[in-house]
């Protein structure tokens, strides 16, 4: 029977996964269960998972991977999930409490349903973790970071990992040019926006910082924000500090600014005249070319601008406003490579020095690709 690695995405009161022959990392079966814990759905994680295994019948896991939003400091990688590795990730909920809680309830999940199985954990922190700590820290007194882990740490570190593989082995195979030698600006801009410098397939910064909120303008988040901002509305509105989180998460960005959060909507409006839609479009997209510079300058030259994920590439009308004001930076733009859909890697600058490309994301191949790296050679010499 082919070996296959599991991969799990769980949500609170969802469960995605999908399942890979390894080591193709080809997709065999895929799906969803929503409504975990709420009434007509799944009662809880482990019954979601059984829900799961019970489709798969008798192809049963030789690894199961899942995506765990924070690892902290301490997972520069994926790691093999053993009691010490689980109970670091339990240590790290109050830097992700809404989203290490599920991903946990998968863990314990697959350990009762599938003991034997090893299980794997890819944290989207990890790419970012080789941040030298002049990115890495903020400029507050060293206490905040020491006791209670106030650094940037960064996140779809896993997109940004795939996508800049990708895209240096499409260079090298194009272009003959080295992927150690690359210098690329990756924009995951999906509902939520990040950017990364990667310079030889290495992260040396990115945009969000200790928690997704920060950086780039985002569907729901307002993204770089002055924060005496904050301490301001609790005075001047009289706002608790839920409330202003819950502000600035889920009613701030695009919606804040136009009252959507739906790219394409906002891009629609915008085109019918729509003032409010056009400003948000303009501040959206003039951080993102913000961001480009600024990591231009940290990396000393730019080879490549990498777009990916649903907006990144699927809205030419995005990549045209970011790219086009970008032209001193060597920065062009094929309208006619611009405009066109595909689902495949491609290159849409206009031959300028820096290759402007479209690389789809996929985060569940780079999870099962990672966990198979972890206990996948240890099971093939077994087998041997």
């Amino acid at each position: 029977m082919t070996a296959s690695v599991l991969v799990l995405n769980a949500g609170s009161s969802s469960l995605k996964w999908d399942l890979f022959a390894a080591p193709a990392f080809s997709s065999l079966r895929s799906g969803m269960i929503e409504r975990i814990g709420e009434k007509g759905g799944a009662l809880d994680h482990a019954a979601a998972l059984a829900a799961v295994l019970d489709e798969l019948g008798e192809a049963r896991p030789a690894v199961v991977g899942h995506r765990i939003v924070h690892g902290g400091r301490t997972f520069t990688g994926p790691a093999l999930l053993d009691e010490a590795a689980i109970a670091e990730v339990e240590r790290l909920v109050p830097l992700a409490p809404l989203h290490n809680p599920p991903a946990l309830a998968g863990i314990r999940a697959v350990a009762e349903r599938l003991p034997n199985v090893p299980q794997v954990g890819v944290f989207d922190t990890a790419f970012h973790q080789t941040m030298p700590e002049a990115a890495a820290r903020y400029a507050l007194p060293a206490w905040c970071e020491r006791e209670h882990g106030v650094r940037r740490y960064g996140f779809h570190g896993t997109s940004h990992q795939y996508v800049s593989r990708v895209a240096g082995d499409y260079l090298q195979r194009t272009d003959g040019r080295d992927p150690v030698e690359l210098n690329l600006v990756t924009l995951h801009l999906g509902n939520g926006c990040s950017a990364a410098a990667v310079a030889g397939g290495v992260c040396v910064d990115t945009s969000m910082g200790l928690t997704p909120l920060e950086g780039l303008v985002m569907g729901t988040r307002c993204g770089d924000l002055d924060p005496a901002a904050v301490t301001y509305l609790q005075r001047a509105a009289g706002l608790s500090a839920e409330e202003v989180d819950r502000l600035l998460n889920r009613e701030s960005g695009l919606k804040g600014l136009c009252g959507e959060n739906d790219v394409r909507r906002v891009l629609q409006r915008a085109a019918a005249g729509d003032a409010d839609a056009e400003l948000a479009l303009d501040i959206y997209c003039r951080r993102i070319r913000k961001y480009v510079g600024a990591y231009a300058a940290v990396l000393g030259r730019l080879d490549g601008l990498v777009f990916t994920a649903g907006v990144g590439e699927n809205a030419a009308e995005i990549r045209r406003r970011v790219c086009e004001p970008l032209a001193g930076f060597g920065v062009t733009l094929d309208a006619a490579a611009n405009a066109a859909r595909s689902g495949e890697v491609r290159r849409i600058d206009a031959g300028g020095p820096v290759a402007v490309l479209i690389v789809p994301t996929d985060e569940e191949t780079e999870i099962a690709r990672q966990a198979w790296s972890v206990a996948g050679g240890d099971l093939a010499a077994a087998d041997a």
